[in-house]
């Protein structure tokens, strides 16, 4: 049967102190703390030998660890849970912060990608850790489709949205294609696809190709095929596109070979997309900031790091993609919390206004 973890209430009013000083110690400094630093740090007059039975008792309830062979205590992972749970204080994002936050991503929201990857440029400034955004496939209904040659063996596709968005692809047209066949397709997909979102497209475009096979080039019912292919590869659950910047403020305060090989998993996971698909699902789960420490999350249970991520959503309140920073157990997580909270909400805001304008014109 499993044990209960441990609680606020299981702590008196001194444990609490000493954890909370502790852990806040060990936040600031990454170093075990010890019960004569504690002693001078708590608010009650402790001698250090008081402190180092408290600290005892707070380690046989799995709250805290020795990390050597020194006196110093660390949190484990259950305990950064509690801290961050029932005792971390959250505070504001300053003045400063929040004028550089929307000034690097002023003027940015004319294109999606530019925006995102400035946010996760700007999150990874600011925590000097790594950061992620995730931007799911785009579903909007489409407006319009173009193909233009870019040479013999090189074609651009150019996919408008309800939404005014714009993405551009650069593909390998079949070989022989010409400009007219190339403008039949376009035709084509415009006259089948506009009000439909691509998923939609893809269920009923299978069978009109087949049903107009004879009204198309066979070159052009070719490329017709490829255009939504274009858009629609790697739906099985895969993301469209997964921003990480920042990878240097993670390796370069790690010490040993240990904490390197587990940051290299990390970014081999994070390279192969692998549960990806999963950190937009865990952001979905509840409104505004979560943090997973350490092994909560599957997908960094090997780097043993830390995961403050947020959703951003449109003007539905629909979540459309999510933004976080990964760093080392012992974050700042009073500070990046607002922080990675302020940036998602001005992101999404950002979109719903982009997505006003384009309608309104």
């Amino acid at each position: 049967m499993a044990v209960p973890a441990p609680s606020l209430d299981d702590l008196n009013e001194r444990s609490r102190e000493i954890f909370r000083r502790l852990v806040e110690t060990y936040l600031a400094t990454g170093e075990p703390v010890g019960s004569r630093t504690l002693s001078r740090a708590v608010a009650m007059s402790l001698s250090p030998a008081t402190v180092r039975n408290v600290m005892q008792d707070l380690e046989e309830l799995g709250l805290l660890g020795s990390p050597h062979v020194s006196a110093g205590r660390v949190p484990t992972q259950l305990g950064l849970r509690l801290f961050v749970d029932g005792v971390l204080e959250i505070g504001m994002i300053s003045v400063e912060e929040r004028a550089q936050i929307e000034r690097s991503l002023s003027g940015r929201d004319d294109d999606l990608g530019t925006l995102l990857d400035e946010a996760g440029s700007l999150l990874s400034g600011l925590s000097h850790c790594a950061s992620l955004v995730f931007a799911p496939k785009h579903d909007a209904p489409v407006r319009h489709v173009e193909f233009i040659s870019l040479g013999p063996d090189r074609a651009l596709a150019v996919l408008v949205t309800e939404d005014g968005t714009v993405e551009n692809r650069v593909f390998d047209p079949p070989a022989g294609l010409t400009p007219s066949a190339m403008r039949e397709a376009a035709n084509f997909l415009n006259a089948h696809l506009r009000g439909r979102t691509l998923a939609e497209a893809q269920a009923v475009i299978g069978g009109q190709i087949e049903a107009c096979r004879s009204e198309l080039d066979a070159l052009a019912a070719g490329l017709v095929e490829r255009g939504i292919a274009l858009w629609t590869e790697g739906s099985s659950g895969s993301p469209d596109r997964l921003i990480v910047r920042g990878r240097a403020n993670l390796l370069e305060p790690l010490q040993g070979a240990d904490e390197l090989d587990r940051m290299r998993q990390l970014f081999d996971d994070l390279e192969s997309m692998r549960d990806i698909a999963q950190l937009l699902d865990l952001a979905k789960a509840a409104e505004g900031v979560r943090v997973f420490i350490g092994s909560e999350n599957k997908l960094f249970s090997l780097s043993g790091s830390s995961l403050v991520i947020s959703p951003y959503t449109d003007s539905n309140r629909r979540v459309i993609g999510a933004i976080g920073v990964i760093g080392p157990t012992r974050l700042n997580y009073g500070r990046i919390v607002p922080i990675v909270d302020y940036t998602a909400r001005l992101v999404g805001s950002m979109m719903t206004g982009k997505v006003k304008e384009k309608r309104g014109s």
